[in-house]
């Protein structure tokens, strides 16, 4: 049952994925964290995250889980990077955590479920090993939300690619507007329902947003995917990744990315 990771790890991934922190990440999750608490981190990337609420919940430790010891390697690195120094980690598969129950205050993921075969089993794991008291914190994108301006075909025709193979590989690109149903089918009812965006219309953002999906649309696991599988061709790709750098380079350039959030209550 282990997921198939859409987006993979190139560095034009990594590039976007060490932009996010705990505020621009986490922000519903915040009020609810306490120094000495302990707190598991699911799918932990690069770190960035997974160090800022390291720093909230300290002298409580954190443990960091990955699917693999090389994907671990990049959050001890992004960690160590910190000074943090109260981080463990830990490779597993969310469906099926090699974990006590009832062992930590706070479980954590950041767009994970949307990469899940199984998210409702999923939510199962991450509250059995949640204590009585503490909550489970779940946010993921909601693509077919994603809206930017001016209209472009180029980036309609991204938007189709990346669902196919997102779905392609048993996820669920449309995740934010199915947490809460995730969650009653995972027999949860206690549940605090939030929805926040990323805006990206500034010069700056702008150009590091549109870069960095022309970059990734040629250089990365979903590039490889989908000529592999014949959904697009090499020429379709480049075509896609000239549309992100013409949004990119508009004036009024403008894009919000919609996500679901999720506070269980255990």
């Amino acid at each position: 049952m282990a997921p198939a990771y859409t987006h993979g790890h190139a560095e034009s991934v990594l590039r976007s994925h060490r932009t996010r922190t705990a505020a621009n990440s986490a922000a519903y999750l915040l009020g609810a964290l306490k120094p000495g608490q302990s707190l598991l981190d699911i799918g932990s990337g690069p770190g960035t995250i997974t160090a800022d609420l390291a720093r909230l919940v300290a002298p409580g430790r954190v443990v960091a889980l990955e699917t693999s010891e090389d994907v671990l390697a990049l959050t001890r690195a992004g960690v160590t990077e910190t000074g943090a120094d109260n981080v463990d980690y830990l490779v597993g598969d969310v469906h099926a955590l090699d974990l006590p129950d009832d062992s930590f205050d706070v479980v954590h993921a950041h767009q994970v479920l949307q990469h899940l075969p199984d998210p409702v089993q999923a939510l199962r794991e991450m509250v059995r090993v949640c204590r009585p008291g503490g909550v489970v914190a779940v946010r993921d994108g909601d693509y077919g939300a994603f809206t930017w301006f001016p209209e472009n075909p180029g980036l309609d025709r991204w938007l189709e690619l990346y669902s196919a193979a997102a779905r392609a590989n048993g996820g669920e690109p449309d995740a934010g507007r199915r947490l809460l149903s995730w969650a009653h089918a995972a027999g949860c009812h206690d549940v605090t329902v939030t929805s926040s965006t990323w805006c990206y219309a500034d010069p700056e953002s702008r150009a590091a947003w549109g870069e960095g999906w022309a970059d990734r649309i040629l250089h990365s696991a979903i590039a490889t995917q989908l000529v592999a599988s014949g959904l697009a061709d090499a020429d379709e790709l480049a075509t896609v990744a000239q549309a992100w750098r013409d949004w990119a380079a508009e004036d009024d350039g403008w894009i919000s990315l919609l996500h679901g959030e999720l506070l269980i209550h255990v």
